[in-house]
């Protein structure tokens, strides 16, 4: 039976994590190992220049989790060094309470989780998913529906490790709030793009200094066909393979003639 850990950036306790145990099960043997707390947008941050706390927790439902004190890259790492006593076939990073899309993803913990397993050889993949409305508690899991991406997403790693979906990428998921149909469509897509619409909002500045607030403002997105945006937008979840490699190909030759010019070039 495939061995498949679970992870994720909102902390071990997250009700999205919750959600993903029942489907997944189904799948393969399920291993968690998560933060002790919300670590979001920490991307693929790890810990160097000290040791890392890992603890037993039981989740509401019972399971007997690992937790440790670092980031969701640290639990993918502290996995394959064996502190589970098995290598996994998979990691699912999730279901992050809000969406990563387009140029989320950078920031994301929930998708560095997914990258460091791709890079460890696993079948990886993030999800995440939508609130309905602007919830007083995100956190609180009342305000997210996780059963229909959870569905989908155990699928997607029964075709993963089948063979059916290739593994040489990770895959983001999404899923909005208000879906199209039951079953949900799931959608393969790109990244689309952001508007960040941060303003500098400071605080009364305290004895120590002066305090800001930057990440303030609902983003917005550009309208593209074929992007994960575009299939939110219709109600389906999106599917975005990522790879690691990040060099720009394209801009190789620009590069070479303008080093070339300049005589900075061998």
């Amino acid at each position: 039976m495939p061995h498949i850990l679970i992870t994720n950036d909102d902390g071990v306790l997250s009700p999205g994590l919750g959600a993903l145990l029942a489907p997944l099960r189904e799948v393969g043997e399920v291993h968690v190992l998560a933060p002790h707390a919300n670590r979001s947008a920490v991307a693929r941050a790890l810990t160097i220049h000290q040791p890392l706390h890992v603890r037993r927790v039981d989740l509401p439902d019972g399971t007997a989790a690992t937790s440790c004190d670092g980031t969701p890259v640290d639990c993918v790492r502290l996995a394959a060094l064996g502190v589970l006593g098995i290598v996994p076939d998979a990691v699912v990073s999730g279901i992050n309470h809000g969406v990563n899309m387009g140029d989320d993803v950078t920031y994301s913990g929930t998708v560095g989780a997914a990258l460091e397993g791709l890079m460890c050889g696993w079948f990886a993949v993030g999800v995440s998913c939508e609130a309905r409305g602007e919830p007083a508690d995100r956190w609180s899991g009342d305000a997210f529906d996780f059963g229909p991406v959870a569905a989908s997403v155990a699928r997607l790693v029964d075709a993963g490790l089948r063979g059916d979906v290739p593994r040489e990428y990770a895959y983001n998921v999404n899923s909005p709030a208000e879906l199209s149909s039951n079953p949900p469509v799931m959608t393969a897509t790109r990244l689309g793009r952001r508007i960040y619409n941060d303003e500098l909002m400071p605080h009364p500045p305290g004895a120590d200094g002066v305090y800001y607030d930057i990440y303030n403002a609902r983003p917005g997105h550009h309208d593209e066909e074929g992007t994960d945006f575009a299939a939110h937008v219709r109600g389906e979840i999106s599917v975005t393979p990522l790879h690691l490699s990040i060099t720009a190909h394209e801009g190789m030759d620009a590069l070479r003639a303008g080093l070339a010019t300049t005589g900075m070039s061998a």
